[in-house]
């Protein structure tokens, strides 16, 4: 009966009662509402408003039109944004069709893919000069490496970019799906707010949540959303013009945005079921992180870091100078042959992480399936691994 009647109720707030309609650029304001009261309940009482809220066709949309609205000049005067090594696989191809220079800062493997200041530092005062620094994007907790910022890494990033004067991005999508014990996700705009005064009304921050969040992982319905923190009105105004090129995100996904910040309370006939549902998501993203890590860290020339969040596991993987070579020969990357001999042999796909200028390998792992899938994955891995070691053991002998 609750789901019939959220059903209409959403309906009602369509124009026509009809899916098929038009909305805002921005967003169903009912939609948006809904977004600002959860980020107050998230944040307790940090104040949203949800004409500070954009929906968008997915996270990465909005981010596209934030640093597009960022984008701008040439040479020494191109504009800049650090970015977290390891990234995103999509944020790179993002970044170069916005026209827009990469400036890597690298997250520090040894402590568990930690944000580091100093790197911070050396990354901006290396990009200046070939570059004009104006943003700094942030995955939290981080994709792909799962590493989950504390407040103290929060509060040195926020002095970080007041001190410079950059737009701070923030990408949240995987706040849901923390499972690391003892650990809890904490929002840059609640670790803001908390703050000096002058830091909480100077600070640019747009962060960014989705639908491809872990426990709702409905990522084909395009839905997602961005809110601004001391934005300039002006600037306000170009970001609803940007969103315009659009016409609007797809109406179902914005009512499935609303479901998933605004899920069913207690006494509610289907309570029940979606704390049954989510806590079987987390148990299952913990469990699979564990089997997956000691598999990993068992296999000669792979070692793993343990991931705190999100969905990924980020191995570290040595390769045999027989693989660099014939690669070298091939004009690959040496861990971007290694992922096609496993889908020839093994006819399993999984990412190659780094960009191959590091000499370093890693493989991005995806963990967010069900058990008996992972132990299918880990199987033909490992088998596929183990074989290759012998290979070079061969050689050897």
């Amino acid at each position: 009966m609750d789901v019939r009647l959220r059903a209409l109720r959403l309906l009602e707030a369509c124009d026509g009662e009809s899916v098929g309609s038009y909305t805002a650029s921005s967003g169903l304001p009912h939609v948006r509402q809904t977004i600002a009261e959860f980020i107050m309940k998230r944040d307790e009482g940090v104040p949203a408003y949800a004409k500070n809220i954009f929906i968008s066709s997915g996270a990465q949309r909005a981010l596209m039109v934030i640093v597009k609205l960022l984008s701008g000049g040439e040479g020494r005067l191109q504009t800049g944004v650090l970015i977290p090594h390891p990234c995103p696989h999509g944020l790179l191809p993002l970044l170069d069709e916005a026209g827009v220079m990469a400036v890597p800062y690298r997250l520090i493997e040894e402590e568990n893919w930690a944000v580091d200041l100093s790197e911070l530092e050396r990354a901006l005062t290396t990009a200046r000069g070939r570059c004009e620094p104006r943003a700094i994007y942030i995955s939290n907790p981080g994709n792909p490496t799962g590493h989950l910022q504390d407040r103290e890494s929060i509060e040195e990033v926020i002095e970080f970019v007041s001190a410079e004067r950059l737009l701070l991005l923030v990408d949240e999508v995987y706040q849901d799906s923390v499972y690391a014990p003892n650990k809890e996700f904490i929002s840059y705009k609640k670790v803001l707010f908390e703050m000096d005064e002058h830091l909480r009304d100077t600070v640019e921050l747009v962060s960014f949540h989705s639908l491809s969040c872990a426990c709702v992982a409905e990522c084909g319905l395009r839905a997602g959303y961005m809110e601004a923190v001391n934005m300039d009105p002006g600037v306000m105004h170009f970001v609803d013009t940007m969103l315009c090129t659009d016409i609007n995100a797809p109406v179902t996904g914005q009512l499935a945005l609303d479901l998933m910040l605004s899920p069913p309370s207690p006494g509610d006939p289907s309570y029940n079921t979606f704390v049954h549902e989510t806590l079987v998501t987390r148990a299952t993203l913990a469990q699979n992180s564990q089997r997956a890590l000691k598999l990993l860290n068992d296999l000669p020339g792979m070692s793993c870091r343990p991931a705190m969040g999100g969905i990924y596991l980020y191995p570290h993987l040595d390769l045999p100078a027989e693989i660099k070579e014939q690669a070298n020969t091939l004009g690959l990357e040496a861990v971007v042959l290694y992922c096609q001999m496993l889908l020839d042999e093994e006819d399993l796909i999984v990412g190659a992480g780094d960009d191959g200028t590091s000499g370093i390998h890693h493989l991005r792992l995806c963990i967010l399936v069900p058990p008996d899938t992972l132990e299918e994955v880990l199987s033909r891995l490992s088998s596929f691994h183990l074989r290759l070691s012998d290979r070079k053991l061969n050689r050897i002998v």
